[in-house]
């Protein structure tokens, strides 16, 4: 699996995750810092890449486009330090490679990791 952290995160993810065996790039090395999502998410599926954001505008991207790919890894924390929350990420990676893989969306907060499959569906209230 490689990540693309997305600009909202901090560079210090990098080692925090390369030291974990998960090659990660930082998208501030790749393209421009203003750079919109639209561009990045399509880099990171030309390429590759599953995101890493704390960006909501990500999986609005997916359910809109109803996009399979890139996969997207969203940190729904208040503190989205490498220190405070990595090792939660990191252990939700591993357990969510093989979907995160084949396409899926990944939430991760300070309590637990929530996971959907891509393309994302609507659900209607009846449940349908």
């Amino acid at each position: 699996m490689k990540l693309l952290v997305d600009m909202n995160l901090s560079p210090r993810w990098i080692g925090l995750l390369e030291n974990a065996g998960i090659k990660a790039t930082h998208w501030s090395t790749l393209g421009a810092k203003n750079a919109p999502d639209t561009e990045i998410m399509t880099y990171a599926k030309v390429n590759g890449y599953v995101v890493l954001t704390h960006d909501l505008d990500f999986s609005a991207i997916l359910a809109a486009t109803h996009g399979e790919k890139p996969s997207v890894v969203q940190i729904r924390a208040d503190d989205v330090s490498p220190d405070v929350i990595g090792l939660r990420v990191i252990a939700a990676l591993g357990q969510m490679a093989s979907e995160l893989e084949e396409g899926a969306l990944l939430t991760i907060d300070s309590n637990r990791a929530r996971m959907r499959l891509l393309p994302l569906k609507l659900r209607l209230l009846d449940g349908t």
